[in-house]
């Protein structure tokens, strides 16, 4: 009997040991686990079991269970019941993972939206195209290439092809449609990048400004311009890796102001010569734009009136933190028609529908390679400057996000093309490639 209560102590004090250890871990496992389920549950309208078998069964985050509460709309994320995380959804905002002292009582201002215009057809409505057939077209090559994307390995979840401004093609997978509202994530840097154009094409705001933040006034980080930090080129520390205990990882699923991660980051290079990719800085840039307006509900309405609801992705919704700040890095939802619509937005250089958003020149600016970044990368867009698709045109650009999530716009096509999924596994250079032999010229 003592040698089995010795093994015990032992065993247990291991045990302890490991958590101990590995809490860090443990705690940002259980905040992904529970801010997607709060998020695919209570935003997206998804069920908790759909949830389980499809977003959360990735290693390590399948370690993890989740439950609900329906009637207060939270979601629970625990690791081997051992550490426990909450997220709550907020109708407006979204979801969020909440401290123990956050206070679900205090009312947060709700941004204000627009009525969808459901009767005006796609894309300047949400009513459905009248079909509309080019002859230039060979639509049997057109769908043999999507359905490629649709093998069980790719994990495509949407495909939305816009030639002319016209639906040409459109798959989803079983259990999605049009109406499906779907996770953008670094897309979403691009709906900040696009408020940063449309206030400056207003006066209120300069790429070329400098003295960014107070925090910044007594060093050398006062001279970082907000060119620097579109361009993921500041020379501000930063780490960007899902797999470790990064940088970005914290941010996401520890911090309470998510705009104040990089703000306090020391200059590790110089401005302009170093490309390091951030999801902090753009998390920045949103904080930054905030301080352009005189209350919060300015700040919230904006990112809506002035681009997201002018252009009809009435399905949009960036989630804050939990200081209200949006998440601008990650934390966009949209079905994959309104995200082919920001799309299009660029491809008529920011016109929509008659009414000029922000100018031709700040597209030309957003497509800009950033030195250093090998022609990859602009003003929050990925470029193809760099080649790295050989068989598509160089001056196409996209809005990318993790697992591969992608809008593409290809200028000399006069396409726009969208595929979400979970992994990244899709061939794009075979999918542009394809899509663009398919239209006679």
């Amino acid at each position: 009997m003592k040698n089995l209560k010795r093994v015990l102590l032992i065993v247990i004090a291991i045990l302890i040991i490991l958590v101990y250890f590995n809490y860090p871990k443990l705690n940002i496992l259980a905040g992904y686990s529970a801010k997607n389920t709060a998020s695919s549950v209570f935003l997206a309208d998804r069920s908790l079991a759909f949830t389980d078998e499809n977003d959360n069964n990735f290693s390590p985050i399948n370690l993890t269970s989740d439950e609900i509460n329906s009637e207060e709309k939270s979601a629970t994320g625990s690791v081997f019941g051992l550490l426990e995380r909450k997220a709550i959804y907020r109708e407006g905002l979204g979801a969020v993972l909440i401290n123990d002292d956050y206070d679900t009582t205090k009312k947060t201002p709700i941004p204000k939206r627009s009525k969808p215009d459901n009767t005006t057809p796609f894309p300047y409505g949400n009513a459905n195209q009248k079909d509309t057939i080019f002859s230039n077209v060979d639509y049997k090559k057109l769908n043999e290439v999507i359905n490629t994307l649709f093998n069980p390995k790719n994990k495509t979840r949407s495909v939305v092809v816009i030639y002319n401004d016209k639906i040409i093609a459109e798959k989803y997978a079983n259990g999605f449609d049009k109406n499906s509202k779907q996770l953008g994530w670094s897309m979403t840097k691009s709906i900040a990048s696009t408020i940063v154009g449309i206030l400056q094409c207003k006066g209120k705001i300069n790429v070329a400004d400098t003295n960014l933040f107070d925090e910044w006034k007594n060093d050398k980080r006062k001279n970082i311009t907000l060119h620097n930090l579109l361009q993921m080129n500041s020379g501000l520390e930063w780490v960007e890796d899902y797999n470790t205990i990064s940088d970005v990882s914290k941010m996401l699923f520890l911090e309470n102001d998510m705009t104040k991660t990089q703000l306090n980051k020391s200059l590790v290079a110089k401005p302009n010569q170093t490309w390091n990719y951030s999801s902090g800085t753009t998390n920045l840039i949103s904080g930054l734009i905030r301080t352009k307006f005189n209350t919060h509900q300015e700040y919230l309405d904006y990112w809506y009136s002035a681009l997201i609801d002018k252009i009809g992705m009435n399905s949009m919704l960036i989630e804050t933190d939990m200081s209200g700040n949006f998440v601008g890095s990650s934390y966009g939802w949209a079905t994959a028609r309104d995200w082919a619509k920001l799309g299009l937005l660029y491809l008529h250089n920011g016109e929509w529908n008659g009414q000029h958003l922000f100018d031709k020149d700040w597209v030309d600016y957003a497509t800009t390679p950033t030195p250093t970044s090998n022609k990859q990368y602009g003003a929050q867009l990925w470029l193809n400057a760099g080649n790295k698709y050989p068989d598509v045109p160089k001056n196409m650009y996209s809005f990318n996000g993790y697992k591969g999530q992608n809008v593409f716009i290809l200028p000399n096509q006069n396409l726009v093309v969208v595929r979400t999924g979970l992994t990244k596994n899709a061939d794009v250079n075979m999918l542009l490639k394809g899509i663009i032999t398919s239209i006679k010229n």
